[in-house]
């Protein structure tokens, strides 16, 4: 029954896409992610720490979807959904093997399984890590009962293994050694107290029960030492990554006494929000200035829980245990250390509620039995939280459908939403809803003026808008908020350089390529700003550097093509040039370019298939037209000439440029004089001639004065290696 309702809940996810909140990173636009499981993939899921996180078996498991399924978003969800049913059914397992409570335990898992508030950690791709981790923990507790029945070194290996895989996944379970000694005094019992001790010798047997209970602790306690020493070295390895990936930011920046505030309210929250699981959000903004009464309420709740299963450990141990499995295992996340900036997120009550969950049963179970229809309320009242869970489990599910639903809805039910509204930007610029996107970037910005990638984005609206002075002024600002910036600095100077201040951003490149050295862009653009400089070298050692950060960079292959070919090194631009067009070959410049180097190379042939793919390509781009006439007309092979044809394209380039070009009309004239037209190629080398007078270029006129001689002899022109002009525009 558990694993039908659960499935008939979750099984909406097969329609659903990924959304714009991390799953970017994780799975849709991570090419290591994306080529599956690979020798290569797996060293870099070992390796790296994207994300903010060293979590190489949450890697390792999109990389199995990846490989199995492509990007097909419904299947990675299904399987967040099975990995979420098995640990509903292991939870109920193992609470009811440690407690031999069957209905009790299935409640737990019931409520585990159908709460709301999990939705979040089974219907976003990016919280794999929640799921997949939690089934290792779930095995922990399951391998720690068969080692607590009984204890050896071969049971004791697995419970240590399970872990390990679990903190490789995500490593909110640094707790886990705290839970199970929580578990050791309830339900496993494994705390040993003395009992019943005659009144005479009550100091005496007082004082040998405290030595043998502290004995028992501290052997238990010893005992998790290697779980504890696994949980250390994962959260020092937590820190760094999350230090270097920059999520820990905000902890420098929020003042320690609003994040022990907001741990308060957030603490009260959650319980609050387990009993009204009511106007969910992906992103709950943190707010620095807490009421003093909603902090100081929430701090006295907390207390109050705390001392009354202190109080009552005794006669009701699940109190004391799930209370405190609740604090401790909340403790990561809670946001002391500040991770983010949301001030709560759904996700991290996953394991947490659990212990919640336990007590809230157990109570009401116990309770319900000294009572005359006890057992018949209890089932009545169980079914009704079973099914309000699964209607409100629907509802929330569906919210994460894509991202334009789950970021409308979260507008909906918070406010001041900086991200939720910056989100929803991006997905509408996607779908070209410009006006839309702009405005809730504005609003972004207005509610957090340092949230720097709102702003960046806004600059990128506004460019695409045509408002180039609007944008530049938000790069400007994105970089006083965010210095360390490297795309804003990138595209800045590529705005700077469109409007012919190149000095200025040569400067920002550089700054992006300090910062970013990895960045290809920044690398490119600031080869083609130094190539327009005259500073071929530099240029050409910054075109090789974004190829070795990108060997698959068609348009570095191209540009660095041309530069060579400035150099007179033809042979070794042609490479580039071919890797352009494999590359891209459906760009038509690539094509006249690899065309030009082979025809002035003597590659005709070749040369001639390339141009004959450029006019496919673009029909409307004269060059091609005109340097294929040329080669038909004035080749020294007879084999390669035919006049009638370059006739057509000559007369084709010219028509697309309005005779306005007076090379094109020395080549249309020359073909006029291979197909035996010479009157008419007479009148086009003299209108050809006039024009380049009129324009100053008076070499050229001598030129075609030379062919004219010719034409007027009846003899068409014969060039014995042509010489093409190449696309130098980047």
């Amino acid at each position: 029954m558990l694993l039908v309702a659960t499935l008939t809940v979750y099984g909406q996810v097969v329609r659903h896409e990924f959304v714009n909140l991390d799953d970017d990173g994780y799975v849709y636009e991570n090419s290591h992610v994306q080529a599956g499981l690979t020798g290569k993939g797996v060293v870099w899921a070992f390796s790296t720490m994207c994300e903010g996180n060293w979590h190489p078996v949450t890697w390792l498991s999109h990389m199995l979807d990846c490989e199995l399924f492509g990007l097909n978003a419904g299947y990675h969800h299904l399987v967040s959904v099975f990995f979420h049913i098995l640990n509903s059914l292991l939870l109920y397992v193992i609470l009811r093997r440690m407690t031999d409570k069957a209905w009790r335990s299935a409640m737990v898992a019931a409520l585990f399984a159908l709460h709301p508030l999990h939705v979040e950690s089974v219907a976003w791709v990016s919280e794999r890590k929640d799921v997949l981790s939690t089934l290792f923990f779930m095995l922990t507790l399951w391998a720690y009962g068969r080692y607590a029945e009984c204890p050896s070194s071969k049971r004791y290996v697995p419970v240590f293994g399970f872990l390990a895989l679990g903190l490789m996944a995500k490593p909110m379970l640094v707790t886990v050694p705290f839970v199970l000694l929580l578990l050791d005094y309830w339900p496993l019992g494994r705390f040993r107290f003395v009992e019943n001790a005659e009144p005479k010798r009550a100091l005496v047997e007082s004082s040998k029960r405290r030595q043998r209970a502290d004995a028992t602790v501290l052997r238990l306690i010893v005992e998790k030492l290697p779980l504890f020493i696994l949980a250390a070295t994962s959260s020092v390895v937590t820190l760094f990554a999350q230090k270097r990936g920059g999520a820990m930011s905000l902890t420098y920046v929020v003042p320690l006494s609003s994040r022990l505030t907001n741990a308060l309210t957030s603490y009260a929250a959650y319980i609050y929000k387990m009993l009204w699981p009511w106007n969910l959000a992906a992103y709950y903004p943190f707010r620095k200035a807490l009421p003093t009464v909603e902090w100081t309420g929430a701090g006295l709740i907390l207390i109050g829980i705390s001392v009354f299963a202190i109080r009552g450990s005794k006669r009701w141990r699940y109190v004391a245990v799930g209370w405190f499995w609740y604090i401790v295992t909340l403790l990561p996340v809670i946001g002391l250390v500040q991770v983010g900036a949301q001030s709560m997120a759904d996700r991290y009550t996953y394991v947490p509620l659990i212990g919640l969950f336990i007590p809230v049963v157990w109570g009401i179970a116990d309770l319900a039995a000294n009572r005359r229809y006890g057992p018949i309320g209890l089932r009545g009242s169980a079914a009704i939280v079973i099914l309000t869970c699964i209607a409100g489990t629907w509802i929330q599910v569906r919210h994460w459908q894509t991202g334009r639903t789950l970021f409308e809805h979260t507008l909906k039910v918070t406010e001041d939403n900086a991200l939720a509204h910056n989100n929803l930007a991006n997905l509408l610029m996607a779908k070209g809803n410009m006006e839309q996107a702009i405005s809730h970037y504005e609003e972004a910005v207005r509610i957090l003026p340092q949230f720097a990638e709102a702003r960046y984005n806004l600059a990128l609206a506004l460019a695409e808008q045509g408002f180039p002075h609007e944008a530049i002024a938000q790069y400007r600002e994105t970089l006083r908020h965010s210095p360390e910036y490297a795309d804003a600095y990138n595209n800045l100077g590529a705005m700077l350089d469109h409007q012919g201040n190149q000095e200025e951003a040569i400067e920002h490149f550089r700054r992006a390529v300090r910062i970013d050295p990895y960045h290809d862009d920044a690398h490119y653009n600031l080869g083609v700003v130094l190539a327009k400089r005259n500073k071929q070298e530099e240029a050409i050692a910054q075109y090789q550097e974004t190829l070795r950060i990108k060997p698959e960079y068609a348009d570095a292959h191209h540009n660095l093509g041309l530069l060579l070919t400035r150099g007179g090194n033809e042979d070794e631009a042609i490479p580039h040039f071919r890797r352009a067009v494999r590359l891209d070959f459906e760009r038509p410049a690539f094509h006249i370019s690899l065309a030009v180097a082979l025809a002035n190379r003597g590659d005709l042939k070749e040369a001639m298939g390339h141009y004959g793919e450029a006019i496919r390509l673009n029909s409307a781009d004269p060059r091609p037209y005109n340097n294929l006439a040329w080669t038909l007309a004035t080749h020294p092979n007879p084999e390669l000439r035919e006049g009638r044809k370059a006739v057509e394209l000559a007369e084709q380039a010219c028509n697309l440029l309005g005779y306005k070009d007076p090379d094109f009309l020395d080549t249309l004239a020359a073909a006029y004089a291979e197909a035996g037209r010479f009157s008419e190629a007479i009148s086009t080398s003299k209108e050809a001639i006039s024009l380049a007078e009129s324009t100053g270029l008076k070499e050229l006129a001598l030129d075609y004065e030379k062919r004219l001689q010719r034409y007027k002899h009846r003899r068409a022109y014969r060039e014995a290696l042509p010489s093409y002009r190449y696309d130098e525009s980047p």
